[in-house]
């Protein structure tokens, strides 16, 4: 590690062997607000069924700094770590749109429904910038636009110290941008064991739990055998690789569950109460 100390609180949870927690949040400033004086880990702006919104989401982020919290914390890092679920399903390719978010300032992108090597490939390539081929760590190539000027003075850095930890991690030790991908169907179920051993970068496997049980002929049933033995074969899957599993709808009733399953990325409701979050976080010894 360099001596810039870690700006990514999920990643941080993460390399510490604990379980993260990140909410889907609106891209509004009140939103940003309240969720940044919560104990979540990060926030995930929800831009995949809401609005396409780069000024509103610019906007956001700058309302989830508190110069109080800087000045007391002594640290760049955010509270709460700015992330963002983009809305191009991995078929589509539309790295322009990871391009956008990176550049405002995010340090972590959700990319829905990443089914296969090549997908997942493109995922962690749009979040990375290019390189020689015999530059190391050079898969998978990286296809990110060089404009860092918003996001390193977001980050608190000079661009080159930006450039040295805008890569992803865990295949930058320094990374501080998290790449998640979707798993939210049959087809991602079988190709995962390939993504997981052949694209270095994947931070975490998300299950798409709505999507997977639409596939199947049960949706939202989650607890119907059919789509409970889908959920936990991503789960065994992503054991067997190291890479931690998440989990998008932890609540009163499954959060001991899943905990104890093994799921290392929870994505609590963000209602005001933020009650599942306090469960998860005393469940997992982080109370």
């Amino acid at each position: 590690m360099s001596d810039i100390p870690r700006l990514n609180g999920v990643i941080k949870a993460l390399e510490q062997g604990q379980t993260a927690f990140v909410a889907f949040g609106s891209v509004d400033i009140e939103n940003a607000i309240a969720m940044a004086a919560t104990k979540l880990d990060g926030v995930a702006f929800e831009m995949e069924h809401a609005p396409l919104d780069f000024p509103g989401l610019r906007n956001a982020l700058q309302f989830m700094l508190d110069r109080g919290q800087i000045v007391s914390g002594g640290t760049l890092a955010p509270a709460v770590t700015p992330m963002v679920r983009i809305p191009p399903n991995g078929i589509e390719m539309n790295s322009w749109i990871a391009k956008q978010v990176l550049d405002i300032g995010v340090m972590g992108i959700i990319f829905p429904h990443v089914s296969s090597v090549e997908e997942a490939a493109n995922a962690v390539g749009a979040a990375r910038y290019p390189r020689l081929k015999t530059a190391p760590r050079y898969h998978p190539p990286g296809i990110r636009g060089d404009a860092p000027a918003r996001a390193a003075r977001y980050w608190g850095l000079s661009q080159q110290e930006y450039y040295k930890r805008a890569d992803v991690w865990p295949l930058a030790p320094d990374g501080e941008i998290l790449v998640v991908i979707q798993c939210e169907e049959m087809r991602a179920i079988e190709n995962l064991p390939k993504m997981l051993k052949e694209v270095p970068g994947i931070g975490v496997v998300l299950i798409g739990e709505g999507d997977l049980s639409q596939e199947l002929g049960h949706p939202r049933d989650y607890d119907h055998p059919v789509v409970a033995e889908a959920i936990n074969e991503i789960l065994k899957i992503c054991k067997a690789h190291n890479v931690p599993c998440g989990h998008p709808h932890p609540d009163g009733k499954n959060i001991e569950r899943l905990v104890k399953d093994g799921y290392r990325f929870l994505m609590p409701s963000s209602p005001r109460s933020f009650g599942v979050l306090e469960q998860g976080r005393k469940l997992t010894g982080r109370s």
